[in-house]
């Protein structure tokens, strides 16, 4: 049975023609994609005058986790400067510190903000809470460091895109049940919350070529899940997979956006509404016609410098930002 689905925007539409696209993933495809050369991330830079720094600190079982911190010139910053900690997306499977970093460097030029990239460990090599562990100890190197830093530990932010956005999610419920460290606000875009895959929108982005498509979601789920796989609800992390955090209360101020013709769209709007109805304040952005990444591949349509511009609009309302 063929389900109706939101027509794309025709912007968007007609950039994506030009795109190779296919409904699922295999281990074979993923090791194609992982050597696909990435954009040089110093083209970004030189025109920033950005100064980077490359930091390496221990995971839970003292495996490696890369971390790049960039920085404003230092004789821009006169007080601590906030801070955006970075989470790449990728479907948990790909993908890496400097993918999508185009989109916090913005914010560094707007508000003069440190942005610190974390490094990931990958499923299917990891798998469990080690992804989401690997970024909050990320995040803890960066608190406790903040003065080395220059960033005050008052304005840290944590944002991703994608599986980024979830483990962002899964960072933010880790640093309010673990009490460290406390978070600013947290931006969640087009976030991938829930390993069940099964909502209204995830059907309907099932069984044709996409940019992520429910087939490849389950394959990135089964790659971070591993042995997990066909464990009950209750035995799934919710750090993991936020949608299945019963209490969303005391969780930072919160941004999340989506596209209305993408997998993620109804978990993202479930989740903002039960921020919402646990008494926490978030923000919610729903794109007619936007497709799973629309604003990160297409930065230049309509609709993606719109949505890029609400999204730093929030975050220039911030009382934190506006110091």
């Amino acid at each position: 049975m063929t389900m109706a689905r939101p027509a794309l925007d025709p912007e968007l539409r007609e950039l994506l023609a030009d795109m190779p696209l296919m409904s699922r993933l295999s281990p074979e495809v993923l090791a194609h994609l992982r050597q696909l050369p990435s954009p040089p991330v110093e083209s970004l830079l030189d025109d920033r005058q950005v100064e980077r720094r490359e930091i390496t600190v221990p995971a839970k079982d003292g495996a490696p986790i890369p971390l790049s911190v960039l920085s404003p010139p230092t004789t821009d910053r006169t007080t601590a400067a906030p801070c955006v900690y970075w989470i790449h997306g990728g479907g948990m499977v790909m993908g890496d510190r400097f993918s999508q970093i185009d989109i916090p460097l913005e914010w560094l030029d707007r508000f003069g903000a440190v942005v610190v990239s974390v490094d990931y460990r990958l499923a299917p090599e990891a798998t469990g809470t080690a992804l989401v562990d690997d970024c909050y100890r990320g995040l803890l190197w960066v608190a406790e460091h903040a003065a080395e830093l220059s960033i005050d530990p008052t304005r840290i932010i944590v944002a991703g895109a994608s599986a980024g956005g979830g483990l962002a999610a899964g960072v933010a419920l880790l640093a309010r049940d673990l009490g460290s460290p406390a978070l600013a606000a947290q931006v969640l875009i087009c976030p991938m919350l829930d390993h069940r895959n099964t909502s209204t929108s995830s059907r309907q982005y099932s069984g044709v070529p996409g940019v992520w498509t429910g087939e490849m979601n389950a394959f990135g789920w089964a790659s971070v899940l591993g042995d997990l796989s066909d464990l009950s609800d209750g035995e799934v992390s919710a750090y993991v997979s936020p949608a299945l955090a019963e209490d969303l209360s005391g969780l930072p101020t919160t941004y999340i956006d989506t596209g209305s013709a993408e997998v993620f769209r109804d978990e993202d709007t479930d989740y903002a509404t039960r921020i919402w109805a646990a008494g926490g304040q978030a923000e919610l952005h729903v794109w007619a016609g936007g497709f799973h990444g629309f604003d990160a591949l297409y930065p230049q349509a309509h609709v993606s410098t719109t949505a890029r511009r609400t999204r730093t609009d929030w975050l220039a309302r911030l009382p934190e930002l506006r110091r």
